[in-house]
Parts: C-alpha cells; structure tokens; sequence
C-alpha cells in the first residue's frame, strides 16, 4: 500500500512540476518590476492550469499526509535500539587496554605509534 501511494506521490510531484513550469509568469518576481496588475489587484479570472494547479497541489498535500500516516503506523512501538537485535551492557562494552598506545620517544609532535609485544 505504502509503495502505491508512493508513486502515485511522485507523479502527482512531477506532474505538479510541469504545470507549473507551463504557466505564463505574472512577473514582478520579488518585488520587482511594475505593473498595476500583480497580486495587489483583484482576483483574475482563474485559468485551466491555475485550476489543474491546485488540484494538483492538493492531491500532493493528500498523499504527504498519508504517506506521513501510513509510516508512523509502520513504525509504532519500534525503537532504532530494537532494530539493531542485541544491546551491549556496560558491562559488556569492549574497554581498550590502557598500555595500548605509548607516547613516542622522540618529542610532543609525533603521533602515538601501537606499543610493540
């Protein structure tokens, strides 16, 4: 189920996408440019790809949610703890020896070398 809904998200995305870049520019991006004609003006008369644009829009919203609904189901009552099988204790935790590593003869600078046995 969660893998219908997934592409059907991803071709209501590129779909979306095509739309959008079919439209006419209304300009005056940012601010800029005149015109008396922007967003400040009344309503202008919806066209068919402003129209396909928010059904679209909203059926991309639709199958965010239940992508969002269908994931946190799956994922109820399971931990990233769970998931790795075994836990280590503290005790258990693997504790490196403290004569591992010995500073090195010649001076401050030089990288710790591994102590010979």
């Amino acid at each position: 189920m969660e893998n219908v809904v997934l592409i059907i998200h991803l071709l209501l995305a590129l779909a979306l996408i095509g739309i959008v870049l079919m439209q006419r520019s209304e300009g005056g991006g940012l601010g800029m440019g005149g015109g008396g004609g922007g967003a400040v003006s009344g309503r202008s008369a919806a066209t068919a790809l402003g129209k396909m644009t928010w059904l679209l829009a909203a059926a991309f919203i639709c199958t965010s949610i239940a992508l969002t609904v269908i994931a946190a189901k799956n994922s109820a009552g399971v931990s990233v703890i769970d998931t790795l099988g075994t836990e280590l204790t503290p005790s258990e935790a693997p504790v490196p020896a403290a004569d591992a590593l010995v500073p090195p003869a010649q001076g401050d600078d030089a990288p710790l070398v591994p102590k010979a046995n």
